[in-house]
């Protein structure tokens, strides 16, 4: 069990370290793109710190443990919104665009509720469904292409690099992000099978939090630098890889049956993505503030209780 404690203290280690290449590295190639750091934190950025949930998911998906294959997605992107943002939030007031606001937000929940139903519908994610999702990941990438490539709205202090260095920076980061969620998760499975704790408990929770740290590290560096557009893109972008892509991928190599216990958590997530919007659109200059940040992850902290009451 020593050896375990110190894996999961050198996967955080690792994977704040990998977080740090991949905002840099994605800074500079929105500098050098002259697109959005928005654009480049719902695209590069997202895909990077998703990699986890597909990576466990695909394996997941092909052991055939499909309550894991949903736990993950729902877990991660309850976590995010609650935890990520709440977190980052703490540490800085997020400022977010108006067109965030009212269209990439309002995007993400359509997704989900898409996802809950094609879910509901037949209780699995079969090829139809896959293909489905797919092709609303690809009408997100057209908007991300022809809506935020405009305006950059660039901070002056992002330091010019060449190609073969943002290159490197951006794979460096993400090769760190993966091995470093991968011995947080692997280790901290281990600790909870230790205790007996469900597989469902497992995918929602230890699961969900290991796959989504990339989104929690890199989001928190990314506003101590800050870069609110790559922390903000970053989460709901990953959000809409993680529902639509990991998903769909999961549910192409093989049908994912659905267990209609994940309902609640299905409504949880709808919930906190319009509680999101509600926030960012009443607040003032569409601000996160720090009480409504502590307040997330008052949430989350409660929804945790009532998993571990729940498995």
């Amino acid at each position: 069990m020593f050896i375990t404690v110190l894996l999961l203290l050198l996967g955080f280690i690792i994977l704040i370290k990998g977080a740090d290449f991949l905002v840099d590295g994605a800074s500079s190639l929105a500098k050098k793109l002259s697109v959005s750091e928005m654009a480049i934190g719902l695209t590069i950025v997202a895909f990077g710190t998703s990699a986890p949930e597909l990576i466990v998911n695909v394996f997941a998906s092909l052991g055939g443990h499909h309550e894991i294959t949903f736990g993950n997605i729902l877990g991660s992107n309850i976590f995010n919104i609650l935890v990520v943002l709440g977190t980052a939030g703490i540490f800085s007031t997020i400022s977010v665009h108006r067109a965030t606001v009212l269209k990439e937000i309002p995007f993400l929940l359509i997704a989900t509720l898409l996802v809950f139903g094609l879910a509901v519908w037949n209780f699995d994610l079969a090829l139809f469904d896959s293909i489905v999702l797919l092709l609303f990941l690809i009408i997100f990438f057209i908007y991300v292409i022809f809506f935020l490539k405009a305006n950059p709205l660039l901070s002056p202090d992002i330091k010019d690099r060449n190609y073969l260095m943002i290159f490197i920076m951006l794979i460096s980061g993400v090769i760190g992000l993966f091995y470093g969620g991968k011995f947080v998760v692997d280790n901290s499975i281990i600790i909870a099978k230790h205790f007996n704790v469900s597989e469902k408990f497992i995918g929602l929770t230890i699961v969900a939090l290991g796959t989504s740290l990339p989104e929690l590290v890199t989001s928190i560096i990314a506003i101590t630098k800050g870069r609110n557009d790559l922390a903000i893109g970053n989460v709901i972008g990953s959000n809409l890889f993680n529902i639509l892509l990991v998903l769909g991928v999961s549910s192409l190599i093989t049908p994912i049956a659905y267990d209609l216990s994940f309902n609640v958590d299905f409504i949880v997530l709808s919930s906190v993505t319009i509680i999101l919007f509600i926030a960012l659109f009443l607040g003032k200059e569409h601000k996160l503030s720090k009480s409504v940040s502590v307040i997330f992850v008052f949430l989350y902290v409660i929804y945790i209780i009532f998993l571990f009451y729940r498995q």
